[in-house]
């Protein structure tokens, strides 16, 4: 025995417990590695010397408290009693699985069970963790999130960033390191110079200790003195647990390239088989007892199996498919009801803001410099008198950090706004958007309740960093709403829509529309259904389909040309958008001209010139014209500007659309 273990509060019936909590995920390993080779699942990824860390810290969690996971934490699922049927079900990709084969291993979560799996993305679930501890604080529950993370993903900026949110906002959650020393094949003098990850913990102003990550009553007893801690005074702890991987980062990479004798030296510092000796020389344990709790779980495991086994492969049903990418909405658009005033996009906006944060007492708006200062644009101007710095919150610049937040506030049931400051710096957090809000509820049901505001477009000089019409990029990934208004009284009822939907929504506001823009908008609460199109000038020469500031350019160039009468229809919505009211349009006039501010290649009008070929080629007496702006970044000076943006070439390509 080469461990040394403290019993000193632990009975003899805790300490069998525990051996057979530890033990059970090791003949599951031991098993699955078995159905790997003969071909009955596809790949696996081994805890197999780590147990101890999933093992003992999940003991030391409270059962309604949330964990999240990684790769290697199969004993976080079975000592919250996952049913095995339903976990080899999901390792084998059959509809009994938690992601109805629609993900792998343990990228899923188990609301049932209060965990949460991960992406493969390494690190995004950090940022979720704060998001639940941050719905602990603001429900004042005293409760305590762990989260997972390797040494190797601790390299990415999101562990900096999920951590550095969590000191400055003290969440109470414990950052488990599992240093297994080995990042797939690299060592971890490759990946860090520090000599020990508790180093950290004094760069974020946070406690930290490292434990014997194989010495499972160590980290029982240390994680229930932090996670204890943590309730009664809430604040982050790092928590490293030296531990050792003995079998591949998966089984297909192998282990060939650890040094000889590496795998021999730590072979004897197995955590089940030290535990087993230890319990075996206390006389807690005899050989007898050990053969009749193997011989159980076997049996456990084998029926599980069998029964996943027999499950018929997953028939695919496209109409379920594209269903699940989205969690139902069941609430109908709310009408107006109050008097109108003339307010400016900015106004709107913001007035749609504060009737949300009214009606849901949930909602939690975060932002970098949203709650004192109000905002770079002001929207959220006064806000903290009303609500309160809980409800309106500063946040670092950690945007992907953030938004993990935001996902973690909807995992407890809550609802969040994320501002980006400009629409170009949503590229910090582009995965959390697209592979974590976009696909979790077609993976594992998980609804992601969030609203990211986008101040976007160019006509301001801000240059290529801050002008960029980037709502193509999320366009094109299923399960997030595209929202695009180009009116004050469009603007306010499509937002409050957006904090009614459960699902993830990127807002786009434009910038120069913010103070430039008025209209007549209705006070009070009130909502604008999505996929709605809207037409704002009635014709039959030609259509013009276009959103955002495009409305606006073809509204001026149709009051320039009175001798002509088009039919200008303003989306509004990208996903969904109103493909019925397009090809109406079309059908009547039988020439379309599809404009937006983003560069032509690649931007959202290709989609719908395609839409309008496939359905109304029949109808058509020229060709669909797309206009987009020239395919360089946005320039800053002014004349360069003018000349990048669509509008200068728009009287140009109206004609030869006009004269085919």
């Amino acid at each position: 025995m080469n461990i040394t273990y403290n019993r000193e509060a632990f009975s003899d019936e805790q300490l069998l417990s525990i051996y057979q909590t530890v033990l059970k995920p090791r003949m599951i390993e031991e098993k699955m590695l078995i159905a790997l080779r003969q071909g009955k699942i596809s790949k696996w990824f081994s805890g197999f010397g780590q147990e101890a860390i999933s093992v003992g810290t999940t003991l030391a969690m409270k059962e309604e408290e949330h964990i999240l996971t990684m790769h290697r934490n199969l004993g976080v699922f079975t000592s919250r009693n996952i049913d095995l049927y339903r976990l080899f079900a999901q390792f084998q990709g059959k509809a009994a699985g938690f992601t109805k084969g629609r993900d792998r291993s343990f990228h899923f979560g188990a609301p049932e069970h209060n965990i949460v799996g991960m992406i493969s993305h390494l690190g995004q679930q950090l940022g979720v963790a704060d998001g639940i501890a941050l719905a602990h604080l603001l429900k004042k529950q005293e409760a305590a999130t762990l989260v997972f993370s390797g040494d190797g993903g601790a390299s990415e900026g999101d562990f900096h960033e999920a951590l550095n949110v969590a000191a400055v906002w003290q969440l109470p959650v414990i950052f488990v390191v599992e240093n297994n020393q080995w990042g797939l094949s690299t060592p971890s003098n490759e990946q860090f110079r520090c000599a020990q990850f508790v180093d950290k913990g004094i760069g974020y102003g946070m406690d930290a200790e490292r434990i014997d990550g194989n010495n499972i009553l160590e980290v029982i007893e240390t994680t229930k003195y932090w996670a204890d801690e943590i309730r009664k005074n809430p604040r982050p702890v790092l928590l490293e647990c030296v531990t050792f991987r003995m079998r591949g980062h998966e089984e297909a990479s192998g282990t060939k390239y650890y040094p000889d004798g590496l795998i021999e030296k730590w072979s004897a510092y197995d955590p089940v088989e030290n535990f087993r000796e230890f319990l075996m020389s206390e006389g807690v344990l005899t050989e007898a007892l050990d053969t009749e709790m193997r011989k159980a779980f076997g049996v456990e495991i084998n029926n599980a199996l069998q029964r996943a086994l027999e499950d018929e492969p997953i028939i695919f049903d496209a109409e379920t498919e594209l269903r699940d990418c989205y969690a139902p909405v069941d609430i109908e658009p709310t009408s107006p009801t109050g008097e109108t005033k003339e307010m400016r996009l900015i106004d709107a906006i913001s007035d749609g803001l504060r009737e949300s944060m009214r009606k849901h007492d949930n909602l939690v708006l975060m932002g970098q410099d949203i709650a004192d200062y109000g905002g770079v644009f002001k929207i959220t101007d006064g806000f903290v008198d009303e609500f309160g710095k809980q409800r309106v919150r500063n946040t670092p610049l950690c945007e992907s950090a953030i938004l993990g937040a935001a996902l973690g506030l909807s995992v407890k049931g809550m609802k969040s706004m994320v501002e980006m400051q400009f629409a170009d710096f949503v590229t910090e957090g582009f995965t959390q958007i697209v592979n974590n809000l976009a696909k979790i509820h077609y993976r594992w049901g998980q609804n992601a309740d969030v609203v990211v505001r986008m101040p976007t477009g160019a006509s301001v000089q801000a240059g290529p960093f801050h002008s960029q019409s980037n709502e193509a990029w999320f366009a094109h990934t299923p399960g997030l709403r595209v929202v695009y208004p180009a009116f004050p009284a469009d603007a306010k009822g499509l937002l409050i829509r957006s904090f009614e939907d459960p699902n993830p929504v990127m807002f786009f506001e434009h910038k120069a529309l913010y103070r430039s823009l008025y209209d007549q908008v209705p006070s009070g609460y009130y909502s604008l259904p999505f996929g709605v199109a809207n037409r704002v000038h009635e014709g039959g020469d030609v259509s013009i389909v276009t959103y955002g500031l495009g409305v606006h350019w073809a509204l001026e160039w149709q009051k320039n040309h009175p001798e002509v009468q088009s039919d200008i229809l303003d989306l509004r919505t990208l996903v969904p958008f109103d493909e019925e009211a397009i090809y109406q349009s079309v059908r009547k006039t039988g020439r379309a001209l599809v404009l937006h501010e983003d560069c032509l290649t690649g931007g959202f009008g290709g989609e719908i010139a395609a839409r309008i070929n496939e359905n109304c080629f029949n109808y058509l007496d020229a060709p669909v014209k797309r206009l987009g702006s020239l395919d360089t970044p946005v320039p800053f000076t002014g004349s360069l500007e003018k000349g990048f943006l669509a509008n200068a070439q728009l009287k140009d390509v109206m004609n030869a659309l006009l004269n085919y």
